[in-house]
């Protein structure tokens, strides 16, 4: 069988929106498949079509021989499917966990090589719940790669994830699975996907392109050109939400500021001595692996944590001494989508249009606006929950910017955005630091720390390296922001 699964013709339509459309695909045995395209273009759907969790309106599918809808019993116990949110049981430990799935699974299987394999050895006994997002997917893709699968389905394994943890993920494939095994992987990553054997490009359910990465191009910015190119290309316009903004004047150039923040648990500090000073305008990017303490950094700072010591402050405002002041100047988006899950997207922005202190005279209009300009037109009466990935964090962004404050902190933006999303948001972003909109932004895309115009590495709590991006390249000896980050956090583990 040189397929490893053959798709003729399905269509797939959810109420007015054609999520696959006369779809046909061959999948290669024993190859390594990234499948990329824009939020909404139906990846996730063929992912779950192909193992027999959705059944298509019309059209065929075979996954390893079988009828992935008649014969779905005899197809599961070869299939290992990782969803983008892995069904880790987060008050169990690792090796507890590891237990289950391979219970589940029917499998016997000695887990010492595989914990060392992941680096997950020291922590079996963690709970699943308090490991980083880094860990926590490494400890899904062990669970996944439980019973040596024969067709392995990961959809966005390495979303939110450092670059050293994407690195980990993929080795992990690569090393434990059977040269003859399958994968079909689902990313956000297109330098990750210009790695693989094959690529599949998807937009509004038809199949754009699928052959070797390399065909379409020889470098992964060639590659992530070429697939913006064929995805209709990318035109960069003027932010609509930045030409709203009126200047920012009489503003203190100092507007963020972090006065020896400490957050600390028993005796381990999530965050130590940590101040920076962020000017007005200015995009001050907070980097560093999973688990380093930028996400706890960033709710102490809006006055969502309560700090050990230290303090913060915005536009001047102790967050600690008038939280509901120093929050009225801020628009904050959370690393994990945070909305309202069954409020549809319309009424999600008219709550938080509310919230903000949005005139009831504006409100519609404001609303209606920032629909148009998040491209959420054709999802404004779906439940927010039931947005793919990408399109939750369209809304979450417009959330944040709907009542135009003058600091935005953006914690990971981007995850799981596809590439032309991700080109929309940095127009916002930069448009809105030019208007002297104060920006504290974390990312995993390591070519998004190059918009920054100061970095702070962040490992282990604390700050390991602060400059411009060219600063920290020179530090480190490294052409790119990615060398950077592994260089710069490997010398500082030494």
């Amino acid at each position: 069988m040189q397929n490893t699964v053959e798709i003729k013709n399905i269509t797939k339509v959810f109420g007015k929106i054609t999520a696959l459309d006369d779809l046909s695909l061959n999948i290669e045995k024993g190859k390594i498949t990234g499948l990329i395209g824009a939020d909404g273009a139906g990846k996730t759907t063929l992912l779950r079509m192909i193992i027999g969790l959705l059944i298509p309106d019309k059209g065929e599918i075979s996954t390893l021989g079988y009828n992935p809808v008649t014969q779905k019993d005899e197809l599961t116990p070869h299939i290992g499917y990782m969803p983008q949110k892995f069904g880790l049981y987060e008050d169990l430990t690792v090796i507890e966990n590891l237990i289950l799935y391979a219970d589940l699974k029917n499998v016997k299987h000695d887990f010492k090589k595989m914990l060392e394999f992941t680096n997950l050895d020291p922590f079996q006994d963690r709970l699943a719940g308090a490991l980083s997002g880094g860990m926590k997917q490494k400890l899904g893709l062990a669970c996944t790669l439980l019973g040596s699968p024969d067709f392995l389905l990961l959809d966005e394994p390495s979303v939110g994830v450092d670059p050293i943890s994407r690195r980990d993920l993929m080795r992990m494939v690569r090393d434990m699975i059977n040269p003859q095994t399958t994968v079909l992987w689902s990313t956000a990553y297109l330098d990750e996907a210009h790695s693989f054997d094959n690529v599949v490009v998807i937009d509004r359910g038809k199949v754009i392109y699928k052959g070797n990465p390399n065909d379409l191009a020889e470098t992964p910015q060639e590659f992530e050109n070429k697939v913006i190119e064929l995805m209709g290309g990318y035109k960069q316009e003027l932010s609509r939400i930045a030409e709203n903004y009126k200047p920012l004047k009489d503003i203190k150039e100092c507007t963020v500021e972090a006065d020896n923040l400490e957050k600390k648990y028993g005796d381990f500090y999530a965050v130590k001595n940590n101040s920076f000073c962020i000017n007005k305008g200015e995009i001050f990017g907070l980097l560093g692996p999973n688990g380093a303490g930028k996400s706890t950094s960033f709710k102490m700072m809006c006055g969502l944590a309560k700090p050990t010591n230290g303090t913060a402050r915005i536009m001047g405002i102790d967050i600690t001494k008038d939280p509901e002041k120093a929050r009225s100047n801020l628009g904050y988006m959370a690393q994990k989508f945070s909305l309202y899950g069954s409020l549809t997207v319309k009424e999600n922005l008219e709550f938080f249009a509310a919230a903000y202190g949005i005139k009831f005279t504006n409100r519609e209009s404001k609303v209606q606006e920032i629909i148009d300009v998040f491209g959420l037109k054709d999802f404004a009466q779906q439940k927010s929950e039931e947005l793919p990935l990408g399109l939750k964090q369209r809304l979450s962004m417009a959330c944040a910017l709907i009542h135009n404050p003058p600091v935005l902190f953006l914690d990971e933006p981007t995850s799981g955005v596809d590439v032309i999303t991700r080109r929309d948001f940095w127009n916002h972003i930069t448009s809105l630091a030019k208007k002297g909109v104060t920006i504290l932004v974390t990312t995993h895309f390591m070519d998004e720390a190059e918009y920054c115009d100061r970095i702070s590495l962040f490992y282990h709590g604390e700050t390991i390296a602060l400059g411009t991006p060219q600063e920290l390249k020179d530090k480190a000896g490294a052409k790119t922001m990615e060398e950077t980050f592994i260089t710069l956090i490997k010398e500082s583990e030494q």
